[in-house]
């Protein structure tokens, strides 16, 4: 690619092919990630699985994608690793051919578990990169590589829909296509960045550089940004793992459909994500973390008691607005602790997935033995938490165009 713009315009014009090519590498890992869920009314009835035991799937996979993150991160900080990311998504393709012959519930749980490993090694050194990317536009950034993501989330459910409940469950292994292409996109992502990043002018010294909040008030402000984190998770949780299960419970509609009503849930991320990336660079995170959970409770508290149609209307509100928490949460946090990127991003989004995990599975426990409408009457209260909001510190903004180290 050859780099001809102004000096003063390069970051933000020239990295742009590597944000859309972030993104749709996002999409393709999120999207084989989604299949996970996606299958689990099939498995549960093949396996005999109780929801205690789907539940265990979620943590298995979410645990695994949570715990090497935060250490990936770190390493990535001092050693950028940007072909990293094609060994994550080899982890992605042996656990995706893994579930798809597996022949026992142990071997189910190990297959996502090495699903797991590859997002661990894939979303830190990604989110660095995208990080980098941005040219000042952190929030602009983060909201195009989390559309990746969400709509291979929402691809999922889609996919299993139309392809894996007609065929079965070794119709998953088709999908190994994706993640080939994945890695030579992967590739060409990480060459590219590698020779825009060495184009760019170095950096100038910053004008005016935002003031930090001192280490107890970053302490507190890191653990409201958890507790919220886990709000939207434990919510997000009951209809990754359950929603199919309540369609299919209450309303009695088939498979097929229940899943193309989840990828309608899930497919309003995408438009939540980058929406509530874009406010932030504008109104400031605070008022979109504020928004994004707070703003979905009067919907929640709806929802148990709505009819079919009314279900499917009530349930893309509520993710349209939650789904614009993480990306603020994700960019605060990054503004918390400036030049540790690979960290905070590996951290949180493992944090988010191990919470996810640990969600499902006490959801579960409890659908098993309060029934699964009750568990979602009992989850649209959890959006309360985001009164949590008020107590975080406001951040001064600094140079927009300050670019994060490696």
């Amino acid at each position: 690619m050859t780099v001809s713009a102004p000096i003063a315009s390069l970051p933000q014009r020239a990295m742009m092919p590597v944000l859309i090519a972030l993104s749709f590498t996002h999409l393709l890992n999120d999207m084989i990630q989604s299949l996970i869920p996606a299958i689990y009314p099939i498995i549960k009835e093949s396996y005999r699985l109780d929801f205690g035991q789907i539940g265990l799937i979620t943590l298995t996979f979410q645990v695994s994608a949570s715990l090497l993150q935060p250490a990936v991160g770190l390493y990535t900080d001092k050693h950028p690793m940007p072909y990293s990311m094609v060994v994550g998504m080899g982890f992605t393709l042996a656990g995706l051919i893994g579930l798809a012959y597996a022949g026992s519930y142990g071997f189910l749980l190990l297959s996502a578990a090495c699903v797991g490993i590859g997002s661990s090694i894939f979303h830190p050194e990604a989110t660095r990169m995208a990080r980098n990317a941005s040219g000042g536009q952190h929030g602009l950034a983060q909201g195009i590589f989390q559309v990746g993501g969400q709509t291979g989330g929402a691809l999922g459910p889609l996919l299993a829909a139309f392809v894996i409940v007609p065929r079965g469950q070794g119709s998953l292994a088709w999908f190994s296509v994706a993640a080939l292409v994945a890695m030579m996109l992967m590739v060409w992502t990480a060459a590219s960045y590698a020779r825009l990043d060495k184009a760019r002018p170095p950096k100038a010294a910053a004008a005016a550089a935002p003031v930090r909040p001192g280490k107890r008030s970053v302490a507190f402000a890191i653990t409201i940004l958890i507790i919220l984190l886990f709000s939207k998770n434990a919510y997000s949780a009951s209809f990754t793992s359950f929603y199919t299960f309540y369609l299919i419970g209450k309303f009695g509609i088939s498979v097929q459909n229940s899943q193309v009503m989840l990828f309608l849930f899930l497919g309003s991320s995408a438009v939540g994500a980058l929406a509530g990336g874009m406010l932030g660079d504008r109104i400031g995170r605070n008022k979109i973390i504020w928004f994004s959970i707070l703003g979905a409770l009067p919907f929640t508290l709806i929802l148990p008691y709505a009819d079919l149609f009314w279900t499917g209307v009530l349930t893309i509100l509520i993710n349209l607005i939650m789904s614009s928490a993480f990306a603020a949460i994700l960019i605060y946090a990054l503004e918390l602790l400036p030049g540790r990127v690979g960290l905070v991003g590996g951290f949180f989004y493992g944090l988010s997935f191990g919470l996810g995990g640990l969600a499902a599975a006490l959801l579960g426990e409890f659908a098993d033995i309060l029934g699964i409408e009750m568990v979602y009457k009992i989850c649209s209260f959890i959006p309360l938490m985001g009164l949590l909001a008020w107590f975080l510190p406001r951040l001064s903004e600094g140079t927009r165009g300050a670019r994060v180290g490696h």
